[in-house]
Parts: structure tokens; C-alpha cells; sequence
């Protein structure tokens, strides 16, 4: 089968919705809970949303529509990276919308908050929408990192949604995306705009999670994807007996991705970055770990193995943070331009090395020259170092390599040590979504429709009970403000969406913990292979180990 036919055939899956979301639009009621608060800081936060904070989780169930019949303008945008299912968010969103009325009109703005903001949007049809079914990617209508955060954003944003009567706008991003969505929902209450907000929870890194979130969309398939991948080079590695592979793999602050790529996988040694930070490893604590793991396989004559890292673990090892903080210093503002005068890369380092401490002069100066250099690229907006550029797995590798020739000299090791490098990124970002993805997007979408048809503004749309067959999904929403707190961003306390950091005693860590010696010395990896489109449920609509492992009986 080639991949012309696998398009065609995704194309006219149909996605599988929660038993009570099948009877169709008009059998669907809604049933309200208890009042919520947010997670920290209900004072802070209440303040900050007097209109949309303290509502009603709400639980969709099969009954009687009574929702005031009224034609519906809505409009949807996708905001942060790409995650795979964006595209499904979007089909269930317009197929509730046309099943309600086929007058409804759903507008796609185009660019992520961009296009709210410059009126740049397609109005969506069957033709278009059936284009896009069931893939990955937001090519649909793109997507950007414009945040919605001043009132002069609200007065255009509302401006646009006057301009084509739209009533409701769906966003679909992040935890800094739906933080903006809340703040948006607010102010246009307040203002009594009549339009109303929805979010849908996204991101890879699965670190927009909590008791109502249980998994963000595009997280099941980007880590499938991961694995698969692993998987792939384990093989090769223990076929070819002569490399040690080092992959970073994308998860900037929470180590959710690779914890479930170590349980799928079995790699030799995996890094999780909570681990660090609890514990305090430094650089070389770290690369001492996988030094042992080397020479003990080593000893048994196995001169190969795998080393996933996370991406953001060059933020987490406190002696290259501190490294990096002392150079974001050095570069900061129109320092940078200094420093970018500089006539060569020899003037440049003199520049940087002199302005470090001793610690940090240290670090810096046994690092391959290639990771001196990306330490000093431009800096984000933020005047953060930009961690997708620096090489981690390189830069560990070559300190692991630095501390396995003291241990040759000093007679402990001798084998050899072949390191090959791997980044595992944007592989995973745009994958033809798993089933799970394309049924968990698919229910979100439609369920934000059901959301904006009761009424409900400054809510996620929230599907429950995800580890169940999908017959046994549950439907509703939460308001954005029960997941928010306070925190220091910028020189200033701003309410945000409450990341979520691997708990370290929950079943998932707790397995690999149990394993983690094991697998660093004997080879015992696993190869799950390509994702599964077809065949038994079992196989292929399950979701990732991580989340059956959290909701085991």
C-alpha cells in the first residue's frame, strides 16, 4: 500500500465520539457540578476574573437539547506548535456546528492569533474541511506564537468578531495559549462583547495536564512516533554492536515525552529531568550515570547502547544553568550587539570567558567549541537562551567520552566508545495522528461546539476517562481558571495555567525506576514498531503507557 492509498483511506476514517456525544447534537443535555477554584492563589486569581472565575464543571450526557436554538458564528484558531490532531479539533467543531444548522458558519483564522488580529481567515466548507480529516499537521490554516494579552489585542479581536458576527471564538494551543484564552473570555464579559471562549488543551510535551486534563492531544502520537524511532536505532545498534547512541527528544520543561519513550523502549540509560532537578545532579553527576552504564556493558563485551535525553536537561543540571544565566547576562540587551562586532569567534569566546565565573569558566572551557557557539546564539524574545539550537546529546557525549578516558587511564574501562547523535523533534510534531489522536481531537472539537451551543464562556473543552474505550469517554468542561496560579514571569506576577511536572511517585516513574539498573547494563530493548491504523481495538485505539498505567486498577 503506498502512501497515496494511506492518505485516502485516513482521509474517510470516521472518528469515534463518547457514547453520550453519538446521539447527535439534538439528544445531548448538559448536567452542572460543583462551583470550582483554582489550584493556588484563589484570592489573586478571583480578583483577576470576577466574571469567569468559580463556575461549574459541566458533564455532558444523552438527553434533551435545551439550548436556546440561535445560529451560531464561530470562529477557531490554532496557536503554539504543531501537534498532530489539530486538524480533527477543527472537523469536530464544524461537523457539531453543520449538524446543528447548516447555516452555521465556522471561520478559520489564518496564522494563529495573527489572523485574529489582521482579519486574515478562510471560511471553511465540506470541500475543504474533508480535505484535511484525520492528518497531521495545522497546514489546514497554520498556526503562530502571537500571544492575545493587552486590552488594545481584545478591542481588535472584537472588532474582527463584530465585523463577520462571529459569537465565539475556539482556541486551540497550549497552557500559555488557553492562559490567553481565560484572560480573552474576561474581558469580553466584562466589556459585555457577547462572544464567548473556548480552549482545547494541546501540546506534545504532555506537560498541560492535571485532574481534568489527563492528556494533551498530539502527545500519544509525537511519543508513538518517538519510539518507533528508538526502537528502529536499538535494533541497529544491536545488530551492528559498535555505536552508543545519544537522541534528544523534545520535551522542554517536563520529562512526560521520554519517561514514556524509556517504557516503550527499554533504552540503556534515560535522563528525566525532574530527576536532576530534585537531586541536584551536575553535568558530570549525569555523565557518570551513563559512564557506568558503558563500562558495565563494556565489561560484558557489549560496546554499543541508547541514551535518550530530554531536550530541556541543559536548563535543568545546575552547573550549565548557572552557566547559562551568566551568559544570557553577558548578552543581554545592546551587549549583544558588542558582542556580535566581534571580528572572529577567537575575540568572541575571550569576551564570554571573561565575564564568567570561575565555576562556569570551568564548564564552559572543557565543551566542545561547536556548543560554546550555540550557547552564544541570539537570544528569544524573552532573552532566553533558545534550547532547540544547543546539541545537548553532543555536549553530553563528549563529557561522558572525557570521563570514560579517565577511567581507560586509570585501568577500569576498556572498551570503545562510538557515539552517534540524534534529534527527535519535528518527526513527532506532525505524524498522521494515532486513532487515539484522531478520536480524542475529533470529540474535543465537537465537544467545544456543545460548549458554545449551552452558553459556557472562559471553559476547556474536556474529555475524561481516556485509558476506557472511547464508548466509555466522558464529555463536559472545566473553566480555565480552576487550572491557574500566580507566577513570577518577566518582573511581574501573571495568572497562568498551571504546569505539570512528572510526579516521580506515581506507577509510571515507579516502573522505570524498578527497571532502570536492568536495563542499564543488560540489553533488553524493546521495538514497538510503526503506528497502528487497523486491526483489533486493543491494538490500535489504545493511548500511551504513561496514562493506562495512571488509571490502572
Amino acid at each position: 500500500m503506498n502512501i497515496s492509498s494511506l492518505q485516502k483511506i485516513r482521509y474517510a476514517y470516521k472518528p469515534k465520539l463518547p457514547t453520550m456525544l453519538r446521539g447527535g447534537v439534538a439528544h445531548i443535555c448538559v448536567n452542572e457540578g460543583n462551583v470550582t477554584q483554582s489550584v493556588a492563589d484563589q484570592d489573586k486569581i478571583q480578583s483577576l476574573f470576577p466574571n469567569t472565575y468559580g463556575k461549574k464543571e459541566i458533564t455532558f450526557q444523552l438527553g434533551k437539547n435545551t439550548s436556546e436554538n440561535r445560529k451560531h458564528v464561530i470562529g477557531v484558531i490554532l496557536s503554539g506548535g504543531n501537534a498532530p490532531g489539530g486538524h480533527n479539533v477543527i472537523c469536530g467543531l464544524y461537523d457539531a456546528l453543520k449538524q446543528t444548522n447548516s447555516e452555521n458558519v465556522l471561520y478559520g483564522f489564518k496564522g494563529g492569533p495573527s489572523g485574529l488580529l489582521n482579519d486574515d481567515y478562510i471560511i471553511f466548507d465540506d470541500a475543504y474541511i474533508d480535505a484535511y480529516r484525520n492528518t497531521g499537521g495545522f497546514d489546514m490554516i497554520g498556526s503562530g506564537r502571537t500571544k492575545l494579552e493587552s486590552e488594545e489585542q481584545f478591542e481588535i479581536v472584537a472588532t474582527v468578531c463584530k465585523k463577520h458576527d462571529i459569537t465565539a471564538i475556539v482556541i486551540i494551543g497550549g497552557d500559555d495559549s488557553n492562559t490567553n484564552a481565560a484572560v480573552l473570555a474576561e474581558y469580553f464579559v466584562e466589556h459585555n462583547c457577547g462572544i464567548q471562549v473556548i480552549g482545547c488543551p494541546k501540546t506534545i510535551d504532555g506537560d498541560l495536564k492535571n485532574e481534568d486534563i489527563e492528556i494533551s492531544f498530539g502527545h500519544d502520537t509525537a511519543t508513538k512516533t518517538y519510539s518507533e524511532i528508538v526502537g528502529n536505532i536499538e535494533r541497529d545498534a544491536n545488530s551492528a554492536k559498535k555505536y552508543w547512541h545519544f537522541a534528544k527528544v523534545m520535551g522542554r520543561s517536563a520529562s512526560f515525552v521520554v519517561l514514556e519513550i524509556a517504557l516503550q523502549t527499554h533504552p540503556n540509560v534515560t535522563v528525566i529531568t525532574e530527576e536532576v532537578i530534585e537531586k541536584k545532579l551536575s553535568l558530570f553527576d549525569v555523565c557518570n550515570v551513563i559512564a557506568d552504564s558503558i563500562e558495565k556493558r563494556a565489561a560484558l563485551g557489549m560496546n554499543f547502547g541508547m541514551v535518550v535525553i530530554p531536550e530541556g536537561l541543559i536548563e535543568a543540571i545546575p552547573d550549565i544553568g548557572i552557566l547559562v544565566q551568566e551568559i544570557n547576562d553577558l548578552l543581554a540587551g545592546k551587549k549583544i550587539d558588542v558582542f556580535n562586532a566581534l571580528p572572529n569567534w577567537s575575540s568572541k569566546y575571550d569576551y564570554i570567558y571573561g565575564g564568567l565565573s570561575n565555576a562556569s569558566k570551568a564548564v564552559f572551557t572543557l565543551m566542545p567549541q561547536s556548543i560554546q557557539q550555540q550557547l552564544c546564539l541570539e537570544r528569544d524574545p524573552h532573552g532566553n537562551v533558545q534550547i532547540a539550537f544547543i546539541e545537548t546529546e553532543k555536549l553530553i557525549s563528549s563529557f561522558v567520552g572525557i570521563e570514560l578516558q579517565k577511567r581507560k587511564e586509570a585501568g577500569t574501562y576498556v572498551g570503545k566508545f562510538n557515539p552517534l547523535h540524534h534529534y527527535l523533534g519535528y518527526e513527532g510534531r506532525c505524524a498522521f495522528p494515532s486513532n487515539f489522536d484522531t478520536n480524542y481531537c475529533y470529540s474535543l472539537g465537537y465537544n467545544a461546539f456543545m460548549l458554545i451551543q449551552y452558553g459556557y464562556t472562559g471553559y476547556l473543552s474536556k474529555i475524561s476517562n481516556l485509558a476506557k474505550p472511547v464508548e466509555e469517554w466522558v464529555a463536559g468542561g472545566m473553566p480555565i481558571t480552576k487550572m491557574m496560579n500566580m507566577e513570577h514571569r518577566h518582573g511581574e506576577e501573571k495568572p497562568v495555567i498551571c504546569k505539570a511536572y512528572l510526579d516521580m511517585q506515581a506507577k509510571p516513574y515507579q516502573l522505570f525506576l524498578a527497571n532502570r539498573d536492568k536495563w542499564a547494563v543488560e540489553t533488553c530493548y524493546r521495538y514497538p514498531g510503526a503506528i497502528q491504523y487497523f486491526g483489533p481495538s486493543a491494538l490500535c485505539d489504545c493511548t500511551t503507557m504513561t496514562l493506562q498505567l495512571e488509571h490502572e486498577e
